[in-house]
């Protein structure tokens, strides 16, 4: 919570891996002091958005739950909807399913009254929302099995910073004993992903010797536990606690490693033969990519395709004037890089209003480098929907480094000029104070 909390308003407790509900209380409590709260538009989606240089402004068609559709127009448009649909996870069909008698449930609508007490719960999927659930459920359910097709890299991390409370107790405020943890935080998150892509084979050892000492003598760890790609090709599960471990320990669950022949009335036939009794079935499969958030966006009418194009610094479309979109990292918090993409809007819409300029466009040069994929990973959820996605270059300002230092450097301290951005129109009056500057979606 140190590095996924805000910088301006640093996580001000010792835990540092917080359930739900504080987090929700601290982005509550945060909106409100800053006075954000008053400026969401509820019950709001947008469906599409359209550039006209003639009026250099963004027209936005907004559907809303309860009313007719409305339309807004702003000056600049900054898109915030990240890169996953929320309305629906990912959900493959297995075969049988129809078959089996009790509730199969996606985590992503989870039935609030839902009561696992006495039952054999099946989740199938090894990713964080699997590994999180799996020991919260088998202190009540009668049994809980991870069902995995392959095994992901997990590391155990406590779920409170002792250096946190260590610092308080010396009489160092609670909100600079914050900066101090949320540095830590960036500086062991960079170590690990250097390690894993420097030597790999190094934070195998590591990540393996922790698994292994918290298992039972002689479990399978190879076949569980020991994924065939490299850390950080998919993203690295947190164990808070080891808590995952502790429920295979006590045989409250376990992690079964095969395929799906079917589902029938009882649980789940596997390719092997074996079938896992089950009343309940978790499908923690994941998520689909949905790109600024489903919108259609166009430039004087005509379709913009985000595959097509590069990004300017992972935050904005070459060619497509007045648009950036927040996209954290993929190797530490998300909250890390929105911060400095905010920032760097922030410096751009100064001056804009300074120079009196109406238009900002990334310009991207003849030679980017080698495209490759925005998002560098090989996680499955990626490979189903990275061809909606656009591309980034070979070198900066087009190239993502996934490194918070540098990225401080380029995106709070670099000039604007000369880096790709092309500055244009002239408007006659101070554009501060504009009624609708910016819409998010």
């Amino acid at each position: 919570m140190f590095t996924l909390g805000y910088s301006f308003r640093p996580w001000e407790t010792s835990t540092s891996i917080a359930p739900g509900r504080s987090i929700l209380q601290y982005v509550r409590e945060t909106a409100s002091a800053y006075g954000v709260d008053r400026l969401i538009r509820y019950g709001h989606r947008v469906a599409g958005a359209d550039w006209s240089s003639e009026t250099s402004l963004w027209t936005v068609e907004v559907i809303r739950d309860a009313g007719p559709s409305v339309t807004i127009t702003c000056s600049f448009l900054f898109v915030c909807s990240g890169y996953y649909r929320y309305d629906e996870g990912y959900s493959p069909e297995f075969p049988g399913q129809e078959s089996f008698a009790g509730p199969i449930i996606h985590p992503q609508h989870w039935p609030a009254d839902f009561d696992a007490s006495g039952k054999r719960i099946v989740v199938i999927g090894s990713g964080a929302t699997a590994v999180t659930l799996v020991p919260a459920l088998a202190c009540t359910a009668e049994h809980v099995t991870m069902l995995q097709r392959s095994p992901g890299y997990m590391a155990v991390l406590p779920d409170t910073d002792a250096g946190f409370d260590t610092l308080v107790s010396r009489h160092v405020p609670r909100r600079l004993a914050g900066v101090v943890s949320r540095w830590k935080g960036i500086a062991r998150a960079l170590l690990s992903y250097q390690i894993s892509r420097r030597s790999p084979e190094k934070m195998k050892s590591i990540l393996r010797h922790q698994v292994m000492k918290r298992l039972p003598a002689g479990y399978d760890v190879e076949k569980h536990f020991q994924p065939k790609y490299n850390p950080w090709d998919e993203r690295l599960c947190i164990v808070p606690n080891g808590d995952l471990f502790k429920a295979i320990r006590s045989g409250g669950a376990d992690v079964v490693t095969d395929t799906i022949d079917t589902l029938t009335p009882a649980g789940i036939r596997l390719a092997s033969g074996a079938e896992l009794a089950a009343d309940v079935v978790v499908t923690a499969t994941g998520l689909n990519l949905l790109l600024f958030g489903g919108m259609d966006l166009r430039v004087d009418g005509v379709p913009v395709d985000p595959s097509q194009k590069v990004t300017y610094q992972g935050m904005m479309l070459a060619d497509v004037p007045n648009l950036a979109f927040a996209i954290g990292y993929t190797n530490a918090s998300w909250t890390l890089k929105i911060d400095l993409v905010v920032h760097y809007v922030a410096r751009i819409l100064r001056h804009l209003d300074r120079s009196r300029h109406t238009t900002v466009t990334p310009v991207a040069p003849a030679d980017v480098g080698d495209l490759r994929p925005l998002i560098d990973l090989t996680s499955g959820y990626i490979r189903r929907g990275i061809d909606q996605m656009p591309k980034q270059g070979g070198h900066a300002p087009w190239r993502l480094h996934q490194n918070y230092p540098r990225d401080v450097r380029m995106f709070r301290l670099s000039r604007l000029h000369g880096k790709g951005l092309r500055f244009s129109g002239r408007s006659a009056t101070p554009r501060s104070g504009t009624p609708e500057r910016a819409a998010a979606s």
